[in-house]
C-alpha cells in the first residue's frame, strides 16, 4: 500500500514509519518546509514531501494516488505567540487532512488521538483531541482511531514523558513527586503502538473502531519514578510537592520553555491515564504485550 504520513518525524512517528516500511508499504512523509529530516538508513526509503498542514490544496496534491493516510501530528505544549495552539494543530489540522483526503479520494485513515480524549475533558489537550476525533468520525472515511496511554521506548526526537522523567531523576539530587504520587498510569511501548497502526491498515474489522492502547500493567507515578531511579542506580529520595503549589508555579512559569510542566499537563497527570479496555486492541490486532522498562526509554 502507498501510505501518506503526517507527523512522521516525531517521537512515535519515526517508529511507525519504520514499521510501515518493514511491512513492505511505500511511505510518503509530509513535513513542514525546512522541517526535521528523519535520520537513519532504515527510514531513507520513505519519500519526503514538504508542505503546509493547514493548506488543503497542497495536502490534496501530495495525497493523490495514496491508499491510506496515517495522521500523527500533535503537540503537548502550546506556543500561542507562534500560533501553535491545541485547537489549531489538533482540530484545524485534522480537519484540513480530512478534507484533503476526501478530495484526493484516499479511502482509509488511521488517526492518532490520546487516552483521556472525551466530550467532558478538562484539559485543553484532551478537549482538542476529542474534537478532532469527532471530525474523523463524521468524515465519511474508513477510519480507525487510536488512544495511547503514556508511551515509552527509544523512539525518535520529540516529547517522551518517560525519558524526561529519567533525565530529571539522573540530574536532580532529590526526586520531586507532584502530589501523592498515587496517580495510576498504563505505559505502552512505542513498538506496540506502531504494531497497532500497521495491523489495522490491513484489517477490515478495524474500520470504524476506536482502540485504547495501554501496556500490560498499571503503575503509579511514584512507582514509575522509583523504577527509573533503580535503573539509573540512584537512591530514590522523593520530595512531594502539593498539587496546588505546583499549579501556581506552572501558572507563573509555563510560558518559559525551560519550565518542565504546564497547567494543562498537571491536570492530565492528576487525572491518571488508564485504559478502560486495553485487551480489545491486543485481541483484534494481535499485539504483543511489552512490559514497561526504563532502559529503552532513554
Amino acid at each position: 500500500m502507498r501510505i501518506f504520513v503526517t507527523g512522521g518525524t516525531g517521537y512515535v512517528g519515526q517508529v511507525i514509519t519504520r514499521h510501515l516500511l518493514a511491512n513492505g508499504h511505500e511511505v510518503t512523509l509530509f513535513i513542514r518546509p525546512h522541517g526535521v529530516r528523519i535520520p537513519g538508513p532504515a527510514l531513507h526509503q520513505a519519500q519526503v514531501v514538504e508542505g503546509d498542514l493547514f493548506d488543503i490544496h497542497s495536502l490534496t496534491r501530495a495525497m493523490k494516488r495514496h491508499d491510506a493516510v496515517v495522521h500523527l501530528v500533535g503537540i503537548i505544549r502550546e506556543q500561542p505567540r507562534r500560533g501553535i495552539t491545541m485547537s489549531r494543530v489538533h482540530e484545524e489540522g485534522t480537519f484540513a487532512v480530512l478534507q484533503a483526503a476526501a478530495q484526493a479520494s484516499v479511502p482509509r485513515l488511521l488517526h492518532m488521538s490520546a487516552l483521556g480524549a472525551r466530550p467532558n475533558a478538562v484539559s485543553s489537550y484532551h478537549k482538542s483531541k476529542w474534537k478532532a476525533e469527532e471530525f474523523v468520525r463524521r468524515s465519511g472515511l474508513a477510519y480507525t482511531i487510536f488512544r495511547p496511554s503514556v508511551v515509552f521506548g527509544p523512539g525518535g526526537p520529540g516529547p517522551n514523558f518517560v525519558a524526561q522523567l529519567t533525565d530529571l531523576v539522573r540530574k536532580a539530587p532529590i526526586v520531586p513527586v507532584i502530589g501523592s504520587g498515587d496517580t495510576p498510569l498504563q505505559p505502552v511501548s512505542v513498538e506496540t503502538v506502531a504494531e497497532a497502526f500497521c495491523s489495522a491498515l490491513t484489517k477490515e474489522s478495524a474500520v470504524g473502531q476506536t482502540y485504547e492502547l495501554g501496556g500490560p500493567a498499571v503503575v503509579t507515578y511514584a512507582e514509575m519514578l522509583r523504577m527509573i531511579a533503580a535503573a539509573c542506580r540512584k537512591p530514590f529520595r522523593p520530595v512531594h510537592i502539593p498539587l496546588p503549589c505546583m499549579r501556581l508555579l506552572a501558572l507563573a512559569f509555563q510560558r518559559l520553555p525551560q519550565f518542565p510542566i504546564t497547567v494543562d499537563q498537571l491536570q492530565m497527570l492528576a487525572e491518571g491515564n488508564v485504559c478502560s479496555d486495553a485487551a480489545r486492541a491486543y485481541a483484534d490486532l494481535q499485539l504483543r504485550p511489552i512490559p514497561f522498562t526504563v532502559a529503552d526509554s532513554t
